[in-house]
């Protein structure tokens, strides 16, 4: 029986994986190791009843009497703050799902590869933040890394076989957000409420504003030369507003190679889940007479200034990322409490970015936990600094 746990199981992604986990036998097929979450309690308690897990953590200490009342007389163990999730990725496991958002992702998904598993990655920030450290780890201790974003599980699917050598170029899709086909002029004035609404995904907040400025996007493309290694002048971003082709491969003979897929994450999710095989996933079959057409269309970088800022970021490299990643949490955070527009975010984290460009003290010999956290701490102080002076 294998032994799962799931970092990050009241989000989207930690939904989807337990659903997948349910209809590939659920508690019955799968040893339950872990499951943690945030503030949604009930929800953790309901997920802690039907698989039945040895440990469930809450990241907030404040939440723990309400997760222990919620599992009283279930005999599951309940724990709360980051040094409990440590020790839950710490806890024996074939396979765990990275899927905390934000930066509290990379402490737990290092210290599982310390333990040589299989880390299926949701988390961006652990890539784009510390790329070398993670992949680094993995190797290290003979773990293994898989991608779980759509793109960059149909770039890895894609190059099953294949040499990486002979590709030209990697080609990521974008749908363009909620704002793909607003006149330039209007967006400055776009709301929160607006940028919340995608036109296909069912997301949670943060990450719908994310698509609608494409600074998920732009973590993608980092995301992209981290984890399979190849030149940022081979990485490219086409909008496709179908969103049913997630990547595609071109190679030095001409071939293009495209994943396609409905929208859904429990394909990313399941092909993680068994690999290096495959196996029946509850998804829709794409029915492509009934879709009919596929369009794509180039970004306008005057509409998504943040794909710019990640061609910075690979360029300085070092902890530019870290950098980057608390800038633009921390805009968004403003953006969200309405305290500056929706182009202001991208501004902040131009001047951010700016500000630290070529210092010395952002590219050590070494990426380390502490100096990405120091890196992260000093760029939203900028932020700040830089909001208020807005």
């Amino acid at each position: 029986m294998r032994r799962v746990s799931v970092f990050g199981s009241t989000g989207s992604i930690g939904v989807g994986t337990l659903d997948v986990i349910a209809h590939q036998g659920g508690a019955e097929a799968f040893d339950v190791v872990a499951l943690t979450g945030g503030r949604n309690i009930d929800l953790l308690a309901e997920q802690a009843r039907q698989f039945r897990p040895d440990l469930v953590v809450t990241c907030y200490d404040d939440c723990l009497g309400a997760l222990k009342e919620a599992l009283a007389g279930t005999g599951i163990e309940v724990a709360a703050g980051e040094a409990a999730l440590i020790e839950a990725a710490a806890r024996p496991a074939d396979w765990i799902m990275s899927a905390i958002v934000g930066a509290a992702g990379l402490p737990p998904g290092l210290e599982a590869l310390k333990h040589g598993t299989t880390l299926a990655l949701a988390n961006k920030e652990s890539l784009v933040t510390a790329g070398p450290l993670l992949l680094g780890t993995a190797k290290a201790y003979g773990a293994t890394v898989l991608p779980v974003d759509s793109e960059h599980s149909g770039i890895f699917q894609a190059l099953m076989g294949e040499d990486i050598e002979a590709v030209e170029r990697i080609v990521i899709t974008a749908s363009g957000g909620a704002f793909r086909d607003w006149p330039l002029e209007d967006l400055a004035n776009a709301t929160v409420a607006q940028a919340s609404t995608h036109p296909n995904w069912n997301m949670g907040q943060r990450i719908t504003i994310d698509s609608a400025s494409m600074f998920n996007k732009a973590m993608e493309v980092i995301e992209t030369k981290e984890f399979f290694g190849v030149s940022p002048e081979k990485i490219e971003v086409i909008v496709h507003p179908e969103s049913l082709i997630h990547a595609m491969v071109g190679f030095s003979d001409g071939a293009l190679m495209a994943h396609l897929g409905p929208h859904d994450m429990r394909h990313a999710i399941g092909f993680a889940l068994n690999w290096p095989k495959r196996d029946t996933l509850p998804v829709q079959r794409l029915d492509l007479a009934q879709i009919g057409q596929l369009t794509f269309r180039e970004p306008d970088l005057q509409r998504y200034p943040a794909l710019g800022l990640a061609k910075q970021v690979m360029a300085e490299g070092g902890l530019s990322g870290a950098v980057f990643t608390a800038a633009k949490e921390a805009a968004m955070d403003a953006f969200i409490a309405e305290k500056i527009g929706f182009l202001d975010m991208f501004k902040v984290v131009e001047r951010v970015m700016d500000r630290f460009s070529g210092e010395i003290r952002l590219n050590p010999d070494q990426i380390t936990l502490d100096n990405v956290a120091e890196a992260d701490q000093l760029s939203r102080e900028a932020t700040q600094a830089v909001i208020t002076a807005l």
